[in-house]
């Protein structure tokens, strides 16, 4: 492990609001936080495992939810992403969890997103993942990545 985790003695964190159709700034949560684990000399393997979940959870966000945030919390032992969005929630989560299943509109296809990858992929790069989502209120993830021991991911 790098000296510069060994070193943190109070958690670093970070907070950023998420809007509804913002694609100019998709991506800025989680490349600030992919700039902070590389400062911090993580792991490359788990820098981009975290950089894909943050991702991934943030264009969900930006895709379908009217508003969120994205709050990461850096430790000596984990990363801990948590992305809430005021959504639809997810009627389905077995279903949404496929590869290929995707509920984003046409228009969002059309650009080149909403190809039913996010919560798979956020689920495969963590090493501990959950959902709590209400019909009509919203959705919140909770991604656990491990900077010491990886465990076992699922």
């Amino acid at each position: 492990m790098n000296n510069k985790i060994e070193r943190i003695n109070e958690p670093i964190e970070a907070s950023f609001q998420l809007l509804e159709g913002d694609f100019a700034n998709a991506g800025a949560a989680s490349s600030a936080m992919k700039r902070v684990l590389m400062d911090l000399g993580v792991d490359e393997d788990i820098i981009r495992r975290a950089a894909i979940a943050a991702f991934e959870a943030e264009m969900n966000v930006i895709i379908h939810g009217v508003a969120g945030s994205l709050h990461y919390i850096i430790t000596r032992d984990h990363i801990l992403i948590t992305v809430t969005d005021m959504g639809p929630g997810i009627p389905n989560i077995e279903l949404a969890m496929q590869e290929g299943y995707s509920t984003a509109p046409d228009w969002v296809r059309e650009m080149g997103w909403g190809a039913g990858m996010g919560l798979p992929n956020i689920k495969k790069n963590s090493d501990e993942f959950n959902i709590d989502t209400v019909i009509g209120e919203g959705t919140t993830l909770e991604i656990k990545i491990l900077l010491n021991d990886r465990g076992e991911r699922r």
